[in-house]
């Protein structure tokens, strides 16, 4: 099967004619409110599978399912007629979306998708409703002017992603073969204004919560303050023995199998750190950060573990003061993971160290949740150098690429237990990802459709071999 200049601007053709039908299906699927983290959206998340799998038929996808995972479903799709000799690609994004608090924040409701100078507003729109939408763009524009893609393609897009992919792992087991390709290409992430951005790696996550049990119920302060223990004095005392005055974690072995940086990665992190502090300074209104005496800036924001409390309960939240000592007491942990280290023995290491605080007087208990690994994508080689020709083309300029700080829980998964190379190709560009008034800035709709056209095109002529090197 051979591909010429002509079947590439056929495809993008129609996709520039059909740009208002794509964006008002773009925005039909951004009003299915497909939050994850809270189990009463459940029949949401399931309304949102079924919509994008008689998506994926419409447009002409092969054996399209929604497949099992004792969570969210999993999305999937295929083309393979191009021939054995065409690489297949593996395209991920994920469909469910953070929660909307604080709702009052919002000017327009998170779920009625609404076009205010340019920007398009909603829940999803960039995390990550757009590297579903752009990417099905994509494959329907080439499918309908030529009724063939360029190469072979495997479409999995993932219900659960927000909350820590926690059904994946098991799911992988078992799809290991349905999931083997020569690339896996995410659509999570994206770019800035007027500048394209390629991952070049994820750090992995463990969460976890600590509950800290006293008297079997809330006791009046005056009768027992000095002699019932308080279980939040003890969740205070746990907090701050986990980092050193510099923001070290002082776990003991947490930094052991660490990889040291190889000097290219050091030069990749150095290349990208002015962006990251720019914008750091931007989101954050702060000009000095924390831990500097440990590494760079940009090593510890992308290349460094973690350890952050995300929240801490217990006792009397309300206004005015209620003079008690609560029965319970808690906080809530993620640490982040790099290369080298084992989410899972990270989670041992915390939950011993924890229970090294252990007392007569109270009980501790440590509930773990998601542990994901590490992953490092391609940032150099015959794909990548593609992918940068392909922003020179659509974007006018070649991309910056970068180390990631957040997760994304397949690309480890993937990494770790098939093997498959892993590149970025994400379409997000804009802003509050994760906060009120989410916004996908629309010039760049149309434009990462493009972008996904030229570049799996251009990834048809590339060997497989040479995928794989």
């Amino acid at each position: 099967m051979v591909r010429t200049e002509t079947a590439l601007q056929q495809a993008l053709n129609w996709a520039n004619t059909h740009e208002a039908a794509t964006l008002v299906r773009f925005q039909d699927l951004l009003r299915i409110p497909s939050i994850s983290v809270d189990p009463s959206y459940a029949s949401a998340i399931q309304r949102c599978a079924e919509w994008l799998h008689a998506e994926l038929v419409r447009i002409g996808l092969q054996q399209c399912v929604l497949l099992p995972t004792g969570g969210p479903p999993i999305v999937y799709g295929e083309w393979l007629a191009a021939g054995a000799d065409r690489p297949t690609v593996l395209i991920y994004a994920h469909y469910d979306v953070m929660p909307v608090d604080p709702l009052a924040q919002w000017l327009s409701p998170p779920f009625e998708p609404t076009i205010r100078e340019h920007r398009l507003y909603a829940r999803g729109a960039i995390d990550d409703k757009c590297g579903v939408a752009i990417s099905l763009a994509a494959l329907e524009a080439m499918l309908s002017t030529s009724g063939q893609l360029p190469l072979n393609v495997k479409i999995l897009f993932e219900g659960e992603e927000e909350c820590g992919s926690p059904h994946l792992a098991a799911f992988v087991a078992a799809q290991a073969e349905l999931l083997r390709a020569d690339l896996l290409v995410v659509s999570d992430g994206g770019g800035q204004p007027g500048q394209p951005l390629i991952m070049a790696g994820v750090r992995g996550t463990v969460d976890a919560e600590v509950i800290v049990r006293g008297p079997r119920t809330d006791l009046h302060s005056g009768a027992y303050g000095g002699v019932v223990h308080n279980p939040i004095h003890l969740v205070g005392q746990i907090i701050a023995a986990l980092h050193d005055a510099d923001g070290r974690v002082r776990i003991p072995g947490f930094y052991a199998d660490v990889r040291p940086l190889s000097p290219a990665e050091r030069a990749l992190i150095a290349s990208f750190e002015p962006l990251l502090l720019e914008r750091a300074r931007e989101e954050t209104g702060l000009s000095t950060f924390w831990g500097e005496s440990l590494a760079t800036y940009g090593e510890r924001a992308t290349a460094q573990p973690t350890c952050d409390v995300n929240g801490v309960w217990g006792g009397y939240q309300g206004p005015g003061g209620k003079t008690v000592i609560p029965a319970q007491a808690g906080f809530k942990v993620s640490m982040r993971v790099v290369p080298g280290q084992d989410p899972r023995v990270i989670m041992q290491l915390f939950s011993a160290y924890v229970a090294s605080f252990a007392v007569d007087t109270l009980q501790i208990e440590v509930r773990p949740g998601a542990t994901n690994w590490p992953a490092t994508l391609l940032y150099d080689g015959p794909v990548l150098d593609l992918l940068q020709q392909t922003y020179a083309t659509t974007w006018g300029k070649p991309a910056q690429v970068y180390r990631a700080g957040g997760c994304v829980p397949l690309l480890g998964l993937i990494q770790q237990t098939l093997g498959t190379p892993l590149l970025d190709l994400g379409f997000g560009v804009g802003e509050n990802s994760h906060a009120p008034n989410e916004y996908l800035v629309l010039d760049y709709f149309q434009r990462g459709i493009q972008t996904a056209i030229h570049f799996y095109h251009g990834l048809a002529a590339v060997p497989r071999a040479e995928i794989h090197a």
